[in-house]
């Protein structure tokens, strides 16, 4: 069986992979899906992401227009981070990627029950 042609640089599935790629990227997604959050509210919410990885991420995800930043001049400086239109747009992704993962725990239990 041959194997499909390698991707080409503007396929749109390797557009998509190199944004959401990285363990945390869609999960901070599926944590603003609820709606506008504080930086210590999405660290709390993430068990084990470092401030420095939760930082670059945001600030990455800023950069493709997945999500705003909206800073108050307070003190201490308050900011928060929502998704954008087009970020909001990640949501089919993250709930086909629920349902997938749904589904692969209930083979694996599956199996287990088998076993």
């Amino acid at each position: 069986m041959a194997s499909p042609p390698p991707c080409p640089p503007a396929c749109p599935v390797a557009t998509a992979a190199r944004i959401i790629e990285g363990k945390w990227t869609t999960l901070i997604v599926r944590e603003l899906l609820g709606g506008c959050k504080r930086f210590s509210e999405l660290q709390r919410s993430l068990p084990g992401i470092s401030a420095k990885v939760l930082t670059e991420r945001l600030k990455l995800l800023e950069e493709y227009h997945l999500l705003s930043k909206r800073t108050y001049a307070c003190i201490p400086p308050k900011t928060e981070y929502s998704l954008t239109a087009l970020g909001m747009d990640l949501q089919q992704v993250i709930q086909a990627m629920a349902s997938f993962g749904t589904a692969m725990q209930q083979a694996a239990a599956g199996q287990r029950d088998q076993a």
